[in-house]
């Protein structure tokens, strides 16, 4: 009887560690696809304001990253706390209005919502690829965090420098690079939460929203520099 009872506990912790992954698996699908609302709404009211077109060069630089590390931060001192989801939400909102910028000069484009659908469309199936990929491999992912990061330093530097420079080949380089190192990312954060590396949702849920939206803005500014069409 104890050699039972001594085989059926590990069986049920394995249980409950695997329901623990799948509602945090969960509950960050839910919250992502609730953070894209804010997303969408800051966009709107930063292209049909215009109260973002004054944010070039080194004073949005600023703005942008001054406001959103503010708010990373904020989320990780909240993401415990009955705070979080507004916190996370109002970042998204933030990064929504961040966008709004690039999404004017592509809507300047006689097929600028195209080019937007386009992105948009190429960032789901992307998210959808990677979503699969994470359900079926089996080898641990942990090792490639270190060289994402570094990819990702790469990226932010390049793209800081770039801000002066101006350079529309570096522009280039960097919306691919971009693509590439966020769509790894995308997959190392899934593959976290389905091996039970991430159990806060609301961590989960920044991350990937970050790798996201970096793929979509990247996406959207590649086809606008490509395939914008002038009238």
């Amino acid at each position: 009887m104890t050699e039972r009872i001594q085989s059926i506990e590990p069986r049920f912790g394995y249980g409950a560690a695997v329901q623990e992954r799948n509602k945090v698996l969960r509950n960050t699908y839910w919250l992502l696809a609730l953070s894209l609302v804010p997303t969408v709404l800051g966009a709107w009211l930063g292209v049909a304001t215009g109260i973002t077109r004054s944010l070039s060069g080194g004073l949005g630089l600023i703005v942008f990253l001054g406001g959103a590390f503010g708010f990373m931060y904020a989320i990780e001192k909240t993401k415990n706390s009955a705070a979080g989801v507004p916190v996370l939400l109002g970042f998204t909102f933030f990064m929504g209005l961040m966008l709004s910028r690039m999404i004017a000069m592509v809507l300047g484009f006689k097929n600028g919502p195209d080019l937007i659908m386009t992105a948009f469309g190429g960032t789901a199936g992307v998210f959808f690829v990677m979503a699969s990929l994470s359900s079926v491999i089996k080898r641990d992912l942990s090792g490639m965090g270190k060289w994402l990061f570094v990819g990702a330093l790469a990226i932010m530097v390049g793209g800081i420098i770039n801000v002066f420079v101006g350079s529309t080949a570096g522009m280039m380089v960097i919306s691919v690079m971009a693509i590439g190192v966020f769509s790894a990312y995308m997959l190392y954060d899934l593959k976290r939460i389905v091996d039970g590396g991430e159990t806060n949702y609301i961590s989960a849920t920044l991350a990937l929203y970050l790798d996201i939206i970096n793929v979509f803005q990247s996406l959207l500014a590649l086809l606008g520099i490509m395939g914008g069409e002038r009238d």
